[in-house]
């Protein structure tokens, strides 16, 4: 193909895609849509039930299917433990579990967790009663601001059942998603450690 002809091939193309736009704006602003947000069904809703079981407890809730675990975590649920950082999924502070897993939450849409075992911090522990993680950052000072603890924290626990090495770098490199952005990274590493040798 031709330096001419490649460029009116996406030329082409380009006005094709516009044209699709239009239309689908078009049928957009018809009945049903909604002045100020996304089209709504038919019956005029524009949410989903379900039921999210959290820290062992069922969560009866009706949300917009678009909305991330996090949201629903701290906005709907009320457990705001589970930090809001950078809502990209790069710093680690909205660190849950799922099914014994750890998952970022501000990626995952609450929708999806239907049937799923969610925890979040306030689910490890309690004043009084805390999970040896959550001692161990207290023993070693593992915070300096607080707010990337409890992604931390959770992060660490599921890595106790991961298959990583016992070194140093094995526990640095497991906890690369989470960022310490005081650099307490010398404090975390020594509470993780505490927990897996103890």
């Amino acid at each position: 193909m031709s330096r001419r002809d490649f460029l009116r091939f996406v030329g082409t193309s380009g006005a094709a895609a516009a044209s699709v736009s239009s239309l689908a704006y078009a049928a957009d602003s018809g009945p049903g849509a909604s002045a100020d947000g996304p089209p709504t069904r038919p019956d005029g809703g524009s949410k989903v039930r379900t039921t999210l079981t959290i820290n062992g407890k069922p969560h009866r809730l009706e949300i917009d299917p678009r909305t991330t675990l996090l949201d629903v975590l701290r906005e709907h649920v009320g457990l705001t433990g589970t930090k809001k950082g950078c809502d990209h999924g790069q710093c680690g502070a909205c660190t849950v579990h799922v099914n014994g897993r750890r998952v970022n939450s501000c990626l995952s849409l609450a929708v999806m967790h239907e049937g799923d075992t969610i925890t979040t911090v306030e689910g490890l522990g309690k004043p009084g009663q805390l999970h040896p993680m959550q001692q161990a950052f207290v023993d070693h000072d593992g915070y300096q601001c607080g707010y990337c603890t409890s992604g931390q924290i959770m992060s660490a626990v599921a890595m106790l059942d991961e298959p990583w090495g016992r070194s140093d770098d094995d526990v640095r490199e497991a906890m690369s998603g989470n960022i310490c952005r005081c650099g307490a990274y010398k404090n975390i590493l020594g509470a993780i450690k505490q927990v897996r040798e103890g």
